[in-house]
C-alpha cells in the first residue's frame, strides 16, 4: 500500500519532489499523480496526466487544445476522484496528500472526498486559512496551511512540507494498526442530530441505545453535520436513524447559515434504514452576529444564542411549509419510520415563558405533518416537551422497534 501524492508536477514539481523523498525516506510508498496540464512535469510521475484525463473521460491533448484554465482544473479533479477510487478498491491505498493553491487544492480534494472515512487525507494549501467547506465537504480532509505560496523551496515551504510529509508517514504507518470505522465490537452503528437546544433529549436517547447494545454517533446540526451524518447512511454504514434535530431544513428554507441542501432528511428514506424523525429546534434559523441577519427580516423576533450566532424565531407560515417537507420525505421512505412531534415544544427556548414560545407557528408545523403524512400511521404525537425525559424515551424505544423489524 502507498500513498497517493497529488500535484501539477509542471508548476509544483519541486515541491512534491521533496515531499515524495521525504516519505520516501521514512520508509513509506508513494505514488505521485500528476495533474498539470500546460508544461512538461518536472519528473516521471507513477501515474501521468494522461491517465488522470482519461479517467476523466476526455484526453490530455483535448484539454490542453481548449486552453481553458477552469475546463481543465474541473477535468483533472474527476480524474483524480476516479484514480483514487480505484486504487482504493484494489487494496493499494494508504492515504492521500496533497498540495497546491486554488488549483491544485481543487483537484487533491476531490480524490480525497471519494473515499471512506478512516483513509488519511491531507492537504497542504494556500486556501487553508479561510473557509474550507467546499474543500473538505462531509469527509475527514484535513487542511494544513502552507503559510507561504508554494512557489519553491524555501525555509518556511521545506518546515510546513516536512511536517506534512512526517505527519502522512505517522498516519498511513498506524492505519493497518488502528481499526476506524471497522467496529471491531461489532455494535451496530446509530446516527442521531442534535443542537444545544436538544441536547437533554439526544444524551438520554443515546444512553438508551447504548444500553441496547448500538454505538451512537452524534453529530452537530449546523449544515456539515446534517451532510455528514446522511453520507453515512449512504455509505451503508448505519442501522438506524435518530434525527431528533432537524433544524437545517427551517435554515434551507429562509435562507440560514447552517443549511444541509435540498437532500436532507432522504438518505435514510432511500436506503431503507429504519429511521425517527423529530422536529427538534424548527423554532429557529441561524444567522452570524445580528448585523448579518437580511434586511428582508427586519421586525422578525430575534435571540442572541451568543456573540457570532442569531436565532430568528420561525413564523406559522415557514413552519407550515417545513411541516409538509418533514411529511412528504417521510411518506417517501422505503424503510420503517415514525415521525414523532413533541406538542409542548420543540426546543429549549420554545416553551412556555422561554424567548421562542410560539404556539400558533407549533401548531402550524404539526397540523402540516397531519395534512400531508401518509399513512397516518407515520405519525406520533406527545405531549411533552423534547427535552422531557420521557419524549427521549419514546423516540429511542421506537427506534429500537423499527430496527428489529
Amino acid at each position: 500500500m502507498s500513498v497517493l501524492l497529488v500535484g501539477t508536477l509542471d508548476t509544483k514539481g519541486a515541491e512534491v519532489a521533496f515531499v515524495r523523498d521525504r516519505l520516501a525516506a521514512a520508509g513509506v510508498p508513494v505514488t505521485v499523480l500528476d495533474a498539470g496540464v500546460l508544461g512538461e512535469p518536472a519528473f516521471a510521475p507513477d501515474i501521468p496526466r494522461e491517465r488522470v484525463y482519461r479517467a476523466a473521460g476526455t484526453t490530455w491533448e483535448a484539454v490542453k487544445a481548449a486552453a481553458d484554465r477552469g475546463q481543465a482544473i474541473a477535468a483533472a479533479a474527476k480524474g483524480a476522484a476516479v484514480v483514487a477510487r480505484e486504487l482504493h478498491k484494489a487494496g493499494t491505498l494508504s492515504g492521500v496528500l496533497g498540495l497546491g493553491g486554488s488549483a491544485g487544492t481543487t483537484i487533491a480534494t476531490a480524490a480525497m472526498r471519494e473515499l471512506p472515512l478512516g483513509i488519511p487525507k491531507l492537504m497542504v494549501s494556500t486556501l487553508a486559512s479561510g473557509d474550507v467547506r467546499p474543500y473538505v465537504g462531509t469527509r475527514d480532509v484535513m487542511m494544513l496551511h502552507s503559510v507561504v505560496d508554494i512557489s519553491g523551496l524555501n525555509r518556511i515551504s521545506r518546515l510546513v512540507l516536512a511536517n506534512a510529509a512526517d505527519a502522512m508517514a505517522g498516519m498511513s504507518r498506524m492505519r493497518n494498526a488502528e481499526c476506524g470505522m471497522r467496529n471491531e465490537d461489532g455494535k451496530p452503528v446509530v446516527v442521531a442530530t442534535m443542537f444545544g437546544v436538544t441536547t437533554p433529549c439526544v444524551e438520554a436517547a443515546r444512553k438508551i441505545l447504548e444500553n441496547a447494545g448500538y454505538e451512537v454517533l452524534v453529530f452537530h446540526a449546523t449544515g456539515t453535520g446534517g451532510r455528514t451524518m446522511e453520507s453515512l447512511v449512504r455509505d451503508g454504514l448505519v442501522a438506524g436513524v435518530l434525527d431528533i434535530t432537524t433544524t437545517e431544513l427551517a435554515d434551507n428554507l429562509a435562507g440560514g447559515v447552517m443549511q444541509a441542501g435540498p437532500d436532507r432528511l432522504t438518505a435514510a428514506g432511500l436506503k431503507g434504514v429504519p429511521q425517527v424523525i423529530s422536529v427538534g429546534a424548527l423554532d429557529m434559523v441561524n444567522f452570524g452576529p445580528p448585523e448579518t441577519t437580511p434586511e428582508k427580516y427586519k421586525g422578525r423576533l430575534f435571540y442572541r444564542h451568543n456573540p457570532t450566532v442569531t436565532l430568528m424565531r420561525t413564523t406559522p407560515e415557514e413552519m407550515d411549509a417545513i411541516g409538509k417537507e418533514i411529511a412528504e420525505k417521510a411518506s417517501a421512505a422505503s424503510g420503517p419510520t415514525r415521525v414523532i412531534v413533541p406538542l409542548k415544544g420543540v426546543s429549549a427556548i420554545d416553551a412556555e415563558g422561554k424567548p421562542f414560545w410560539h404556539p400558533d407557528a407549533d401548531a402550524a408545523l404539526f397540523q402540516s405533518l397531519r395534512n400531508w403524512i401518509y399513512p397516518t400511521e407515520l405519525l406520533v404525537e406527545a405531549d411533552l416537551h423534547i427535552n422531557d425525559p420521557a419524549f427521549a424515551e419514546l423516540c429511542a424505544k421506537t427506534l429500537l422497534e423499527l430496527m428489529k423489524r
